[in-house]
């Protein structure tokens, strides 16, 4: 026997890249009473590590997630006044053009690329670090907190949650790229 899950709204998100499906649920949470449930529908395979991301750290309950024929289908319980957290953005940011000179004149700062795998293959700064957000946590042997990081997604939302894990998991040099690489007109490389 499988249990359905009861929803009060549908939110479709789908062909919607990042920021976009974080901006709508914000929006769409703003009109729900505390205690219902939002399903909101997105392609973008990003949305996967962004919504769950966002929920946990503004304090709504991420239920879970299924998938069905490249549709994700994310549900969020909107928590109460008193449960809810503020939200917070990173305080250290970088411009893309401080990034750029930064780059230019060998500045020792890593560039990290917290986009999907396709992002990334498609176009991203020359010697930038792929880890998708969704991964970032388990990948962090693979960095060290010693170093200063530019931390890069689409358009800072993303690459702004990043962050946020890798302060609260011991790195101190953490900078978000704003406003990321769709507005980056640096060098790129990518994938033949």
């Amino acid at each position: 026997m499988s249990a359905r899950i009861q929803t009060n709204r549908l939110l479709d998100c789908e062909g919607l890249a990042c920021p976009m499906p974080v901006v709508k649920t914000k929006k769409a949470m703003e009109d729900m009473v505390p205690g219902e449930v939002l399903e909101i529908r997105a392609t973008d395979k990003g949305s996967v590590a962004d919504l769950q991301s966002w929920a946990i750290r503004i304090g709504h309950l991420y239920i879970g997630i299924k998938e069905e024929g490249g549709v994700f289908r994310h549900f969020i319980r909107k928590s109460s006044e008193r449960e809810m957290k503020p939200e917070v953005k990173h305080p250290h940011i970088i411009s893309n053009e401080e990034l750029g000179k930064k780059i230019a004149t060998g500045d020792n700062i890593k560039v990290l690329d917290v986009r999907e795998p396709a992002e990334y293959c498609f176009q991203r700064i020359p010697g930038a670090i792929s880890i998708p957000m969704g991964e970032l946590e388990k990948m962090l042997s693979q960095l060290s907190p010693d170093e200063e990081y530019a931390v890069v997604c689409r358009t800072g939302t993303r690459s702004d949650l990043a962050c946020q894990l890798l302060v609260e998991k011991g790195f101190s040099k953490v900078n978000n790229v704003i406003p990321g690489m769709l507005m980056w007109d640096g060098p790129v490389e990518c994938d033949e």
